[in-house]
């Protein structure tokens, strides 16, 4: 009876791939797909200092080289490519590359690509003019106010998917936006993958934890758009670090290979933190970042020339008094800026930065970080910004009552990147001109005409007087946002999707998860 159930869902998933997405043109929460940036990026460093830090990427490739442990595929497709490898061991090679070779590989990648969502009105444009928001990624813990600090279940990640499915001001559902500690840690991944396809109808990421999971995140694609869709579109991303310093290691390797045999985007970034594995000072650390990212990167060129690939970068301070990372700090924000600078020279898609804070609790300290990391994203020219919502406690924790926080601030960029424009009716002479010196504008023909739509609302903010605010309850931003995400999940509605795909990728989870005993580390 149970085969012949599953052999019944099988034969109905070509079916029901044609409905996968509702009706094309729905998007009930997003204000707009992806932003379209109308004000340049920051140009912060000339172009003699620009070549200076090019030079030195190209002879840390030269000189030094990158290291790859445990694929030997990754070193072959090098060496084909015309790379220096030198067999270290029956697992290590050195890779080293003449100046610009690895520029040259690049030259394959899209410098702007598609990422389709199951309702196209949510599909995304990366790279170019276009800034995609996505939330926070990779935090083992939770908090929220009540409960505090614990460790994140798949109740957490699903109420994160359906916080940021509510938004109106972020684009992507992100990827591993908490760690379910709950699920067995070879069976998360499909959980994962499933519950941003159910709980969201936007783009996401899938697993990179190991190359078979990588496989199955876009396997669960193919069901769910149709094996052609995907062969010849972009569905479905993974976000790969390098183990810095230099080191490009086998499960990333082998998971960048996979996505792009399979035409999948990746995002190419090292995580590096000053002092400890790249040079403290930040034209070193720039220098090294654009290193490992765009050898990262080239892999997925060198399996498939067109692969869709996210230049990036993640500079971190460091508290040279104990060793911790810092984050939301100035100098990291400068070296952000310069990334951006070299990513355009590239012609690449670039992910940079985010709302990076090391504050314990979503507080004053934390959202002056998280502006100071933030802003340098968006300055930076960033193209996928990923950690625009709910980072606290230096990454290890997602919060409930920041990610609210962090979405307002994502809505008052749209406004910022939008920029303004200088025409006869904005320069605004006849408002002045209407009733003379000494009138005040608000009944002026001007005015009534643009007060709907001259300034950013925010809906989240309390902006009324001190004494009105404090007769209501003196209620601060943290439990304001404390009762906003309980208020979303409480009217929260999935999106609909087609009952036979979704039955298919259900199926294909259990089979997955019947082949496999539980393993927890």
């Amino acid at each position: 009876m149970v085969v012949a159930e599953k052999s019944a869902r099988r034969s109905r998933r070509g079916a029901g791939k044609a409905k996968r997405s509702g009706e094309p043109g729905q998007n009930p929460t997003l204000k707009t797909p992806f932003i379209t940036r109308r004000i340049p990026p920051y140009e912060l460093l000339d172009e003699e200092a620009l070549q200076k830090i090019e030079a030195t990427t190209d002879r840390i490739l030269a000189e030094i080289g990158i290291e790859i442990r445990e694929d030997a595929e990754a070193a072959r497709l090098f060496r084909e490519a015309g790379a220096d490898v030198i067999e270290q061991s029956a697992t290590v090679w050195r890779a080293k590359f003449e100046p610009g070779m690895v520029r040259e590989i690049l030259k394959t990648a899209p410098a702007r690509f598609t990422q389709h969502a199951r309702n196209p009105a949510n599909t995304v444009e990366i790279g170019g003019d276009a800034t995609v928001f996505a939330p926070s990624y990779g935090s083992p813990f939770i908090m929220d106010m009540e409960e505090g600090r614990r460790y994140g279940t798949l109740k957490d990640f699903q109420n994160l998917i359906k916080l940021g499915q509510s938004s109106p001001w972020l684009h992507h559902s992100g990827g591993t936006i908490c760690e379910p500690t709950d699920i067995p840690v070879n069976k998360r991944h499909l959980d994962m993958v499933y519950s941003h396809i159910r709980y969201s109808d936007r783009a996401f990421l899938g697993s990179i934890t190991a190359p078979e999971r990588a496989a199955d995140s876009v396997e669960m694609c193919r069901l769910l758009f149709g094996e052609e869709f995907v062969d010849q579109n972009c569905v479905i991303m993974g976000n790969f670090n390098t183990t810095s310093p230099l080191v490009l290691d086998g499960v990333s390797a082998a998971g960048i290979r996979t996505y792009a045999a399979a035409g999948q985007g990746s995002v190419h970034l090292p995580f590096l933190l000053g002092g400890a594995v790249s040079p403290l000072t930040m034209p070193g650390a720039v220098a090294q970042c654009m290193a490992e990212s765009m050898t990262s990167a080239a892999l997925a060129q060198v399996v498939r020339p067109g692969a869709p690939v996210i230049i990036a970068g993640f500079l971190s301070s460091m508290s040279l008094r104990s060793g911790s990372p810092t984050f939301g700090t100035p100098e990291p924000a400068l070296g952000s800026l310069v990334i951006g600078q070299l990513a355009r020279r590239l012609n690449l898609p670039l992910r940079i930065a985010g709302n990076f804070s090391t504050s314990k609790a979503p507080d004053g300290q934390a959202m002056q970080q998280g502006m100071m990391s933030m802003m340098s994203a968006v300055q930076a020219g960033g193209h996928y910004i990923l950690h625009s919502a709910g980072f606290l406690d230096g990454l290890l924790s997602m919060s409930y009552e920041k990610f609210i926080m962090d979405c307002d601030l994502a809505g008052a960029l749209h406004a910022y990147l939008k920029g303004f424009e200088v025409n006869e009716d904005t320069l605004g002479f006849e408002a002045l001109a209407e009733l003379g010196p000494g009138e005040h504008l608000f009944g002026s023909q001007h005015t009534l005409r643009h007060y709907e739509t001259a300034y950013w609302d925010s809906g989240f903010n309390d902006d009324r007087t001190y004494e009105t605010w404090s007769e209501t309850g003196r209620i601060d931003a943290a439990q304001r946002a404390n009762q906003r995400w309980k208020q979303i999940l409480n009217d929260y509605e999935a999106p609909p999707i087609d009952e036979a795909v979704d039955e298919a990728i259900r199926d294909f989870m259990d089979r997955k998860k019947s082949s496999m005993e539980d393993a927890w580390y």
